[in-house]
């Protein structure tokens, strides 16, 4: 698959920025009381005297589904060779290199890691993230706490190098925190140990919803195996093939192989047969062969079909999927049945009529069924224009004479006795005939 361009639209943004809300790092009372992590790590945790009680190692937040800002549950502290569990309830003072607690007395218990709770230092810092308002991965660098309406709060994350310079240098920098530089933690979404036991961040998944299939493809290139696998589980089936469709080849093919065969024979089963015989026709004979016996019988033969065909042939960039109806059929019922198969619409460029023998007899367009009268049967609708029709070996640059010539945005695929065999619409020609420039799509609606 040649390059694409995933630069969002215009609309697109705009949609985005109303959906995204105020915040809290666009605050500026919270900017101005960050909190830098690693400006913690180390420090004295102070009781009411002023009284060292020891160090701290790490804070512990929860993730909460309901919350787009994990709240702080507590820090963890080194009082002699211990790791001790201080609850937050018991802190006074929150700010920049230093807690002091609200008593002089306080228990100090052995931390066990409750549901849904995470050990910020050690499971997110220098761990990859996605930033869902600039479909990007991102690897957090230093981490922003702020008290909020009297909780303590993860509000950001710092992706900067200078941030890393920071952790590592003089503990006397450490705190001092980078504001500029923050990304705000309700556009992150977050994988492996970071979501805790069980625990998850449903603020951020409502994020990813909001990408394009080109950007998510962007993200799944980006990630590592681990996070690749999370994230494909955290989109709809729908939106999982989208983005598989818009990857580059090569970057389709390595998940493939680093899937198990069930998870990979059911993400081909997922996109349309054209994207997925791209794909695999890259792997070895047998690696098909595997594939092709996991995927449930009817996708498995479509597949089979497309991968008979030399790749640069109208079959072999042909899709599959076809709406059929014949001429007995009731307008009303056709409708009902495009409205069942609404997830390829993009495919279903019109309804191809055959005779009883299974020949092409008409392609009628979207157009046509929708503006005809619901009391009609096909066979009324039957005429001129005629479809437009190549041969299963023709050339990417006579579909395109076609097309030109006919002025159709899609031609029917047919064998030698004239049955229908798939579709090739206009910008899977582009394809075809620009491989090495940006992937050609042509407007599509998202699916519902």
């Amino acid at each position: 698959m040649a390059p694409r361009d995933s630069v969002p639209t215009v609309s697109a943004l705009r949609s985005r920025y109303e959906q995204r809300g105020e915040r809290l790092t666009a605050l500026r009372h919270v900017r101005s009381a960050l909190v830098s992590l690693a400006g913690l790590i180390g420090r004295p945790v102070l009781d009411q005297a002023d009284g060292e009680i020891g160090r701290v190692v790490d804070v512990v937040a929860r993730w909460d589904g309901d919350r787009p800002y994990p709240p702080v549950t507590g820090v963890l502290v080194r009082v002699g060779r211990r790791r001790a569990w201080l609850p937050i309830e018991a802190v006074e003072e929150f700010r920049h290199g230093l807690i002091r607690l609200r008593t002089a007395k306080v228990d100090l218990r052995e931390f066990v890691r409750r549901h849904g709770e995470v050990e910020l230092a050690r499971d997110v810092v220098d761990h990859q993230l996605v930033d869902t308002d600039g479909a990007r991965v991102v690897r957090a660098s230093d981490l922003y706490l702020a008290r909020v309406a009297d909780v303590v709060q993860l509000v950001g994350v710092d992706v900067g190098f200078g941030s890393i310079l920071r952790r590592l240098g003089p503990a006397r920098l450490r705190s001092r925190p980078t504001p500029d530089k923050v990304i705000d933690w309700a556009s992150i979404t977050s994988f492996g140990s970071q979501r805790g036991p069980g625990g998850t961040l449903q603020a951020s998944e409502r994020g990813l919803r909001r990408l394009r299939p080109g950007e998510l493809a962007d993200l799944l290139e980006d990630l590592g195996r681990a996070e690749r696998r999370e994230l494909l589980a955290a989109l709809s089936p729908e939106q999982a093939a989208d983005a598989l469709e818009e990857m580059q080849r090569e970057e389709l093919v390595r998940l493939l192989r680093e899937s198990d065969t069930a998870d990979a024979a059911r993400l081909l089963s997922r996109m349309e047969p054209d994207e997925a015989a791209d794909g695999l026709r890259e792997l070895g004979t047998d690696e098909q062969a595997t594939l092709l016996a996991a995927i449930p019988v009817e996708a498995s033969a479509r597949l089979a079909l497309l991968l008979g065909y030399g790749e640069r042939t109208a079959g072999g960039v042909m899709t599959t999927l076809l709406m059929v109806a014949t001429p007995p059929e009731p307008i009303a019922r056709v409708r009902e049945r495009l409205r069942a198969h609404r997830e390829h619409d993009e495919d279903l460029a019109g309804v191809v009529v055959v005779d009883d023998d299974g020949r092409l007899l008409d392609d009628l367009t979207m157009t046509e069924l929708f503006l005809a009268d619901a009391d009609l049967t096909v066979h009324e609708l039957i005429g001129p224009p005629w479809p437009v029709t190549v041969a299963p070996e023709t050339k990417p640059a006579q579909i395109a004479q076609r097309l030109v010539e006919s002025r159709h945005g899609s031609v029917v695929v047919v064998d030698e006795q004239q049955r229908p065999l798939g579709r090739i619409l206009a910008d899977d020609v582009l394809d075809a005939l620009l491989p090495e420039r940006v992937r050609f799509h042509f407007p599509r609606r998202r699916r519902s």
